[in-house]
């Protein structure tokens, strides 16, 4: 059996039709949710979890196409776009008796809470992004030989077949890459849940590329179309964010207040998984944001 995390009650709550998301629940007071990164499950959040559940809810739910909820067939590129998987948070907090809940996300999980937070400001109370842009943002910062870092990206943006077919040939390979390269301090992520990280996204080559696909898609089009109408996130954003700018040649601070005007942008040193490599310090941010 994979980890848990510890002390969270563990269930299966139904987002749309066909689909439900396993997710962790823990401690009680007002709600939060915390949305996990690539390539990870859930899991991620077990030390921030257990920290913010002494007083407040914590939800901490594997996100569509990963992990051990749901994966849906995405028929009409539709069924992993942000908003999609947005409207699945939302739902999930109702299902659950919350409202309104404040939102953190970590990599693919905090684009689906900027998504949120555009598409439900009326239920996303505080907002948190650690370790991405906006995506929009993200592909404009791309370009020469220092795209290269984000190699991944341009794979999985390829129409259906040859992305899953060469991920799937040797998935340990290529999402062992990214938790290696990406850690600050590899220690931070033990066997067993490294193991179970990717475990669940070998089980998961065709949900986790249609995610990223949707990303150089049908998710540019709604962030274009929201940055044309004037929308920006309406909530206290707090921004987590290792210095890429200053190695791909662009100001993340401008890049978030452009979208976050009630904004905290905050430049850090330790790794990309931050939640498991410096989790205090992720927490004194939430709790700070969530008292602005």
């Amino acid at each position: 059996m994979d980890p848990r995390i510890s002390g969270f009650d563990y269930r299966r709550v139904t987002v749309a039709d066909g689909v439900t998301l396993n997710t962790a629940v823990g401690g009680s007071g007002s709600p939060i949710v915390l949305l996990h990164g690539f390539p990870q499950t859930h899991l991620m959040w077990r030390h921030v979890a257990a920290d913010l559940a002494a007083d407040h809810t914590v939800i901490c739910p594997d996100l569509r196409g990963y992990g051990a909820s749901d994966k849906p067939a995405d028929t009409d590129g539709t069924a992993y776009a942000k908003r999609t998987m947005a409207a699945d948070v939302v739902a999930l907090a109702r299902e659950l008796g919350h409202d309104r809940f404040a939102l953190a996300g970590h990599d693919r999980g905090a684009l689906v809470t900027v998504r949120a937070g555009l598409d439900h400001p009326g239920a996303v109370t505080h907002l948190a992004s650690l370790d991405v842009l906006p995506t929009l943002d993200m592909w404009d910062v791309l370009h020469g030989t220092s795209a290269a870092v984000g190699f991944h990206l341009y794979l999985m943006a390829q129409p259906p077949g040859l992305p899953e077919r060469l991920i799937g040939a040797s998935p340990d390979a290529f999402f062992g890459h990214f938790l290696d390269v990406w850690a600050g301090d590899p220690e931070a992520i033990p066997a067993d849940v490294r193991a179970a990280y990717l475990r669940a996204s070998r089980e998961a080559v065709v949900s986790i590329v249609a995610d990223y696909r949707a990303s150089a898609g049908i998710d540019v089009e709604h962030d274009r179309a929201d940055h044309a109408a004037g929308n920006r996130l309406r909530m206290p954003v707090t921004v987590l964010q290792q210095d890429w700018g200053a190695a791909l040649g662009f100001d993340a601070a401008a890049r978030w207040r452009a979208w976050a005007p009630d904004l905290v942008h905050v430049p850090v040193s330790y790794g990309h998984f931050m939640a498991e490599e410096a989790p205090a310090e992720v927490v004194k941010a939430l709790r700070a944001l969530l008292d602005r």
